[in-house]
């Protein structure tokens, strides 16, 4: 629940930061009667991502067995690809994502209503459908179906609420900060989930050694323990992973979490010559 909390929270601060550009840029200039343009687009992404996420759990319910093992792996793995995007994508734009955003929103404006709508569908629709698959692969193995939709609601709540009180100025946050800290720990979810697909692969059968432990700490760490599920929802740590889940988590999370964290290199100012007087 802790882990998909902080996708629902990241994504939907995403979503709620691109809405409300968008709507403080038309209302700033004066051109709020395209708003409900802006809103359409949003609805319509939000029903296509919800839809999409049913979508997920009503076709894997009619699999067999090795089938939802293999389906489930490959969504583990695209969800990882996109946890992966989002993060450096995120630490790159932080700081100009506005001003993108306000320039998209100027041409569309020139073009109609539509463009204006599809402004709003399209900067919400993708954030949308990386929520469900990232939902999905996040929500396997949760013991019911019911706390991974309450942590990913509230997550979104969350965002929402965020979104609202940067909207009319109540809080400020550093949103590079933010961005940076949640991305260092969704790095951490993508290894878990990355350990999660390679299990998959075990489970189907694509890949050996289902029973050939890394180590089994199960009397020191009992799974049932609030603890240990605490652990297992944040980062996806088992006390008795096979040899290749743990080689799996530590080569996505090692590299990907060094990279993100590494500095980001600032381009160097060539002086300008002096002309000789």
């Amino acid at each position: 629940m802790t882990a998909i909390f902080l996708i629902g929270l990241r994504e939907g601060l995403e979503i709620t930061l691109v809405v409300s550009i968008l709507v403080a840029f038309l209302v700033r200039t004066d051109r709020t009667a395209l708003l409900k343009y802006v809103w359409a687009g949003v609805a319509v992404a939000a029903a296509i991502a919800i839809g999409f996420a049913a979508l997920l759990q009503v076709g894997v319910a009619r699999l067999t067995f090795t089938q939802q093992e293999l389906f489930e792996a490959i969504a583990s793995f695209v969800a990882v690809a996109f946890v992966t995007w989002m993060i450096f994508w995120m630490r790159r734009m932080a700081r100009r994502l506005g001003a993108e955003l306000r320039g998209r929103m100027e041409e569309a404006i020139a073009l109609g209503p539509v463009a204006v709508a599809s402004v709003a569908f399209l900067a919400v629709i993708r954030e949308g459908l990386e929520t469900s698959i990232l939902f999905y692969a996040a929500a396997q193995g949760a013991a019911d179906s019911v706390r991974p939709l309450l942590g990913v609601s509230l997550g979104l709540a969350t965002a929402v609420a965020l979104g609202w009180l940067l909207y009319i100025s109540a809080v400020r946050i550093n949103l590079s900060r933010f961005f940076a800290w949640t991305g260092a720990l969704l790095v951490l979810v993508a290894a878990g989930i990355t350990k999660y697909g390679v299990h998959d692969l075990q489970e189907a059968g694509i890949l050996p050694g289902l029973n050939n432990l890394a180590f089994d700490i199960s009397g020191s760490l009992p799974p049932e323990t609030w603890y240990a599920e605490l652990l297992r929802g944040m980062v996806n740590f088992t006390p008795a992973p096979t040899v290749l889940e743990t080689v799996a988590w530590l080569a996505y999370g090692i590299p990907v979490l060094v990279l993100f964290l590494w500095p980001a290199r600032t381009p160097a100012v060539t002086p300008t010559p002096q002309n000789a007087s």
